[in-house]
């Protein structure tokens, strides 16, 4: 995917409350072609009628209205050409899309920014009976992907609005500087500027008298999770425990990649704010768990662990390596670093074997993320022996067997030369060619196919990489094995430059005529195919490693595993290593890549009874889900209220999801608050109370117990408010299953054993779309014995769960799901025990869309 899309990734009725005991009705969405009513239109969140949606921006209530603001492409439903679209409400609830508030131009797209009631004219852009309304927003300049910050301003209450004309306000020179929220700090009678210096894991201050110029006032960070880079900061003021006598400020900030359930995520800290300077909280530094050291390197040697290679050289690191940036995190002075002789190097570092007597090892890894994964082989695979078809060495699609053809853009005349403009770096190649479909950027679409031949070798051999859709797929980026004219074999990447080994079993196609065609109908994220070296041999070629981490060998084999971050600071990890109690195993250091961040380091490697804690765990997350991103509150909401919405997306798999004519959907706004839960001030967060207005028919569902297995509630409809109190009785995991139906089901449950709630979307529906979309994601939250009460929103492509204990703690998660239009049952489960529903409330939503 291109660098520039990684921006954001390295990187849209009365009440009815009365119960009855009838079921709901199933209520799907009208039929497709009626606008709002597509397959997977969300119904009560705001989506923009077409294209492609993210960061929301401008929050701002004013004369009587809900701006809402929004990064939108305005020619396409993938990221691009980025422009603020606009929506406005009354309620919070039901929208009205407006025209493009602030386009792009030739020279800038308009990056993500805050919009605030300018009351005094401070910048003279309007007059004191009728103050403007100014945007403060980064200038992404095309010419040098130089982020500035910059003005436009409205007089007309948001309809229309020019750019200042001495832009921009703000410039570091820096590609890395975004994001600006602005409100007007009242002690000081001046703006106040918080914003994300993205790369250095940094928020920004600066303040203004006139929003014109702007003067530095501090720093914050790094702190908390620092794997991806920081964007979308928002600082605001809240009370804690409703005391107007006690307040503490909550600095909010969006990290990607690195979050808690993996890819874009929102960080929160809670703090002290002086007018110039936010202090967080929380304590300074972590201890981990008491253990005993099984290495720390604190000799200066390796002692009895064995050196493979030159990546580790033949001692340990005290601090960084010849070309590479600082290191931080290390225990002591030494520790282990592959980056001698740069990322190029490769190698391992071997502990010899021991018996298991803990039930954790923690240990510290940094450096580059690039997991192990399995069935890989350690090493270089030599090129198979056989009959080369195609090496892609030449300048135009010349092979041994005869010319390959090309149609539409993006395979070009000849094979690329490494990696394209504006792609990450494209290595595992042989030689100075391949086939790269990248030519013009993802959105450039075309086939090579390949003359015919006779298959005469049992395994047909190809390196692969590029991205990861299907050939079965719509929209499939992919290599197919034709015969008679039809696919017989297929392919595809795997969301990743790298390219690797593949192999086609051919035994059952032997003397039959064949031809390869590499297909590239993709348009959106990852809407590429790399392919070089296709041999027909018989031996099968292996899939090589490329991961740069840390494993735990037991029997020979890898049963766990960790990577860094593409950080040089190490950080906590642990292996659970209970099952292996009495069993010998060992430790291995890896670095098998030699791309970029192709180095690990490690450090301090302990036996204990507890697992340590990383800093992405010990970091608090306004969502635990996979899809909440980008969020902003709103600046001059009525009564003091703190309104927050946030993209409910994930730049992992975003331009992926399978939604048309539009792509991306906002959170339903949330009202925040403080409250003190076990000495600890914890931000809550519920559904604006505007959402009662969408109810229509009710159902109480009595006591309900449920042993070892599943049981319908008598609950139906693909756009639900659900109330519920759980009890978990002596049962290991129970729960909620939503948008049921056709093996179909979203499973919203708490496992007794790891304390912990969860959305599991892996049986959702439609999952195969991106590999990083399914999967399970986990919020910790002890039940101390008490029950669980768990408030839902469903809508028709996506779950939001606030689950809190009896004490009053709160996590929230929220997840995007694709469930079939039949998937709209609600039923309860238990595992291993007997669990309770005491009770449960759900209400049908009404649609928010005129039909």
């Amino acid at each position: 995917m291109s660098t520039t899309t990684r921006r954001r990734r390295a990187l849209l009725i009365t009440a009815a409350t009365a119960l009855c005991g009838a079921a709901l009705l199933n209520t799907s969405p009208a039929a497709a072609g009626t606008p709002y009513s597509e397959t997977y239109r969300p119904q009560f969140h705001f989506t923009p009628a077409g294209n492609w949606m993210n960061d929301p921006n401008g929050l701002i209530y004013d004369k009587g209205q809900y701006n809402l603001f929004y990064q939108y492409n305005p020619d396409g439903n993938t990221w691009g050409n980025m422009s603020w679209g606009h929506a406005v409400s009354t309620d919070l609830v039901h929208w009205e899309q407006l025209p493009i508030a602030i386009p792009q131009d030739a020279d800038e797209m308009v990056f993500s920014g805050s919009v605030v009631r300018d009351q005094n004219n401070t910048s003279g852009f309007g007059t004191r009976s009728d103050p403007p309304l100014v945007a403060v927003y980064t200038s992404y300049r095309k010419a040098t992907g130089i982020q500035e910050q910059s003005l436009a301003y409205s007089t007309d209450d948001g309809l229309t609005w020019k750019k200042y004309a001495d832009n921009p306000v703000l410039d570091i020179n820096s590609q890395n500087f975004r994001d600006p929220k602005v409100l007007w700090y009242a002690p000081a009678h001046r703006w106040l500027m918080t914003v994300a210096l993205s790369a250095q894991h940094q928020v920004s201050f600066y303040s203004s008298t006139d929003l014109k110029s702007w003067t530095h006032l501090s720093d914050f960070g790094p702190a908390g999770a620092t794997g991806g880079v920081w964007e979308c900061p928002d600082l605001f003021p809240l009370e804690v425990d409703g005391n107007p006598k006690d307040v503490k400020w909550v600095l909010a900030v969006g990290t990607n990649p690195g979050s808690i359930a993996g890819g874009s995520g929102v960080q929160y800290f809670v703090g002290t704010f002086n007018g110039t300077t936010f202090a967080a909280d929380d304590p300074a530094g972590y201890t981990p768990p008491a253990g005993t050291v099984l290495q720390d390197f604190e000799s200066g040697s390796y002692g009895d662990w064995t050196a493979t290679g030159t990546a580790f050289a033949t001692a340990p690191a005290s601090g960084a390596l010849p070309g590479q940036s600082a290191v931080t995190g290390s225990q002591g002075t030494y520790f282990a670093d592959s980056f001698n002789g740069g990322d190029a190097s490769t190698g391992t570092l071997t502990s010899p074997a021991f018996t298991v007597t803990s039930n954790y090892i923690n240990f510290k890894v940094g450096g580059g993320s690039h997991a192990y994964v399995p069935g890989t082989i350690l090493g270089n695979e030599p090129v198979p022996t056989g009959e080369l078809l195609a090496d892609f060495e030449g300048g135009t699609y010349s092979s041994p067997i005869g010319d390959w053809t090309s149609s539409g853009t993006a395979f070009g005349t000849g094979p690329a030369r490494g990696t394209l403009p504006d792609q990450q770096q494209v290595t595992g190649y042989l030689g100075n060619g391949l086939v790269n479909s990248y030519l013009g950027g993802d959105t450039s679409t075309g086939t090579l196919a390949s003359p015919g031949f006779t298959i005469d070798k049992k395994y047909l051999d190809f390196l692969i990489g590029g991205g990861d859709h299907s050939a079965g797929s719509a929209n499939p980026t992919a290599v197919e094995l034709l015969v008679g004219g039809k696919v017989v074999r297929s392919a595809t990447g795997s969301n990743d430059e790298h390219l690797n080994w593949d192999s086609w079993d051919l035994s059952d196609l032997q003397g039959q005529q064949a031809q390869i065609e590499v297909v590239d109908d993709n348009t959106g994220g990852w809407g590429h195919i790399n392919l070089d070296q296709a041999v027909m041999s018989d031996t099968q070629a292996e899939p090589v490693s490329a991961e740069t981490g840390v494993n735990l060998i037991v029997n020979g084999q890898v049963v766990q595993s960790a990577t860094g971050s593409n950080s040089e600071n190490l950080d906590w990890a642990s292996f659970d290593t209970a099952a292996y109690r009495g069993k010998q195993a060992q430790i291995q250091i890896v670095d098998d890549n030699t791309g970029g961040w192709a180095h690990v380091l490690a450090d301090d490697f302990q036996t204990s009874d507890q697992p340590a804690a990383s800093a992405v765990q010990r970091a608090h997350w306004i969502d635990y889900g996979e899809d909440f991103y980008a969020s902003q509150t709103y600046n001059d909401a009525p009564g003091g209220r703190r309104i927050m919405i946030g993209w409910m997306n994930n730049w992992n798999y975003g331009g992926n999801i399978p939604t048309s004519p539009w792509r991306s959907a906002d959170t339903f706004p949330r009202e925040l608050s403080l409250r003190t839960v076990d000495g600890t001030v914890q931000l809550i967060q519920q559904p604006v109370g505007e959402l009662a207005g969408l109810r229509g028919t009710g159902v109480q569902v009595p006591r309900t117990d449920v042993t070892n297995t599943t049981t319908p509630l008598g609950v139906n409809g693909s756009t639900l408010e659900i109330q519920a109190g759980l009890e978990a009785g002596n049962a290991g995991q129970f729960g909620l299953d939503v948008h049921t139906g056709s093996g179909q089901h979203t499973r919203i449950g708490y496992d007794t054993t790891t304390g912990e709630v969860y959305i599991d979307r892996t049986a959702s529906g439609v999952v195969d779309f991106d590999p990083a979309f399914p999967g399970i994601h986990t919020a910790p939250l002890a039940l101390h014995g008490g029950s669980l009460h768990l408030h839902i929103l469903v809508d028709t492509s996506s779950v939001e769960v606030y689950a809190q204990n009896a004490d009053g703690e709160q996590v929230v998660l929220t997840d995007q799901v694709f469930p079939g239009p039949s998937s709209t049952g609600v039923d309860a489960f238990a595992t291993g025990g007997t669990a309770t529903v005491a009770g449960l409330h759900a209400w049908q939503l009404n649609s928010i869309w005129k039909q």
